[in-house]
């Protein structure tokens, strides 16, 4: 079936909508916040206010040269400006507002070797220079930015996984040994300092934001303030520029090394309205948060920009309510769980055995997620997990602490009403022959794991041999539950209202596997829930209510009353002797 690897692609695309709806929201919500609860300014004197130094649809001539040096004042320079524009309207969308450019740059031989590169954009109105040492240069006239065209990145540790037999079949001898001696290497680097590589930005957005807004001197908004270029004898702030990196994705840029030659750089400049510039902030400040409390881990915030790039809106559109939906069933199975199992007073029908090896799956994936460093937030909510999986073991079984030997040991012991009426030994029948199938399929997968794949140590290979078990085989849990409906010839005690909230949950599973591109394997592993569930339903069909059996809360009869087990057992064995 399904490697850990697709599931985990399932679980993020299946979440995708729910993401990107939070992420927005909180966006939207700081800048809307910022709107209503930034200072007001009715109350202020007009000498008390600043405001833009030019005004909309202004003429500006534009200047943009590239350096090595992050301060710039080589005006005279040709061979440094690569992109001269007049005649630009300011804040202004007409048909000549946004103007675009594309060239090759040839990499000096510092910069190949991790050096830095700046690119310098001044404005100036038509006819005036932005060269400070030209006579007709005037102060409140020209002003600029300068931006990084390079970045600096972490150099990606290499693979620290290894094959534990020493020898991989796809590799000769002598690739074995330089990636034992690589991993040796690294090991020793892990407590070195960081190593640092460059990248090429091939896109150059320059935008100037079209605000016009008068602040009040002495309280411009905080998320305002660092982004305004104050002139010191007028108090005015120039036009603010802003080079737009929103849509650069990671992967996009192109690592710069000595077998680099030529580099293309795509240059575009035009305007940017008030609002779209500010909602770009709050939405990469609110990455910066998520990415700060281990919400949100780095590159997942491209993947959500990738979607809007290059996914159909309407397909998006419904993705995210699709995924709203899928967030809605969740809440009301896992509520109905607990609700079921808080007010559960038989276990007569129920397979004991299937929660303890739900718990001890539950564990498996949560040292799985510790041994691969996963965010806390995804180890917060399987830890929990574990917690109330364990619990429900105390409601299906008594649990002792045993004093007999010198460690106390905890100690299951199964309930009365699990022991009678054959509960307990057509779940001891089902798990016997489950568990032959389910430790051939363990064996053998751990065996094809440990000679076709690499990993970090043999602890690492036996968690991650459980966890795509658990992932493939976790089917197979529910497997004895049918067995016992069978033998007891009754549904009755089954949880249907969880069961009904998880199976809506598998039809947008089934969704999603024609929507989104997936393995075949992973694609058909999908379906499994639904063909147990169907099972259930058929045996919810074929065996009727029996107003006399416990009902999943630990009621029976049609007033509702309390019945007793010893009642419960005589009315199944009359049964049984009629049938």
């Amino acid at each position: 079936m399904a490697p850990p690897a697709a599931e985990g692609q399932r679980r993020e695309q299946g979440g995708l909508g729910k993401t990107i709806t939070g992420i927005i929201r909180i966006a939207v919500f700081w800048y809307f916040a910022s709107k209503f609860f930034s200072p007001k300014t009715p109350t202020q004197p007009s000498s008390a206010l600043i405001s833009n130094l030019f005004h909309q649809s202004q003429p500006l001539d534009m200047w943009l040269y590239l350096s090595e040096h992050d301060k710039f004042n080589d005006f005279g320079s040709g061979s440094a400006l690569v992109w001269h524009e007049t005649n630009l309207p300011f804040a202004s969308w007409g048909p000549n507002s946004t103007r675009s450019l594309t060239l090759k740059y040839h990499p000096s031989e510092a910069l190949k070797h991790n050096g830095s590169l700046y690119a310098h954009v001044f404005f100036a109105n038509s006819g005036y220079s932005p060269d400070p040492n030209d006579p007709e240069y005037q102060p409140h006239a020209a002003f600029g930015r300068t931006h990084p065209v390079v970045k600096y990145l972490p150099k990606t540790r290499a693979d620290k996984r290894r094959s534990l037999l020493g020898s991989s079949p796809d590799s000769s001898e002598g690739q074995v040994t330089s990636e034992v001696v690589d991993d040796t290497q690294n090991d020793s680097e892990d407590d070195g300092p960081v190593e640092w590589a460059s990248y090429w930005k091939p896109n150059i957005t320059i935008n100037m934001v079209a605000d016009f807004t008068q602040y009040p001197k002495s309280s411009i908004p905080p998320n305002i303030a660092p982004h305004l270029s104050i002139d010191p004898i007028t108090g005015n702030y120039y036009p603010t520029v802003f080079f737009n990196e929103f849509w650069l994705l990671r992967d996009k840029l192109i690592p710069i090394n000595e077998t680099v030659t030529e580099l293309l750089l795509n240059l575009e400049v035009g305007p940017i309205s008030m609002t779209k510039w500010q909602l770009f902030l709050q939405i990469d400040q609110s990455f910066q948060v998520q990415r700060s409390y281990g919400s949100m881990v780095d590159g997942e915030g491209d993947e959500l920009k990738r979607v809007f790039l290059e996914g159909n809106p309407y397909l998006l559109g419904v993705t995210m309510m699709v995924s709203l939906l899928h967030s809605v069933f969740d809440f009301l199975a896992f509520k109905n769980d607990i609700q079921f199992w808080n007010k559960n007073k038989s276990m007569e029908g129920l397979s004991a055995k299937s929660v303890v090896v739900s718990f001890v799956s539950q564990i498996i994936v949560f040292l799985y997620l510790l041994d691969n460093d996963t965010s806390w937030m995804i180890l917060a909510s399987s830890g929990i997990g574990c917690i109330i999986e364990f619990w429900k073991i105390g409601k299906a079984m008594h649990i002792e602490i045993d004093r007999t030997g010198r460690i106390p040991m905890l100690r299951l012991r199964d309930r009365e009403s699990y022991v009678q009426n054959k509960t307990k030994e057509y779940d001891d029948i089902a798990m016997k022959y489950l568990s032959y199938v389910l430790l051939l399929l363990v064996a053998c997968f751990s065996v094809y794991s440990l000679m076709y794949e690499r990993h970090k140590s043999w602890y690492s290979w036996i968690l991650s041999s459980l966890t795509s078990c658990v992932y493939m085989f976790g089917f197979i849990m529910m497997c004895p539950q049918l067995f016992i409906n069978y033998k007891l010839k009754s549904v009755a005690h089954l949880p249907w209202r969880q069961m009904t909230y998880k199976f809506l949950n598998t039809i947008i599973d089934d969704l999603f596997a024609f929507v989104i591109k997936m393995p075949t394997l992973h694609r058909l592993s999908v379906f499994r829930d639904d063909l147990i569930f169907l099972i259930y339903l058929y045996q919810k069909w074929v065996y009727p209510v029996d107003k006399k059996r416990v009902n999943e809360f630990g009621f029976g009869g049609e007033d509702g009353q309390v019945v007793d087990s010893t009642e419960v057992d005589a009315a199944n064995q009359e049964e049984k002797k009629t049938n």
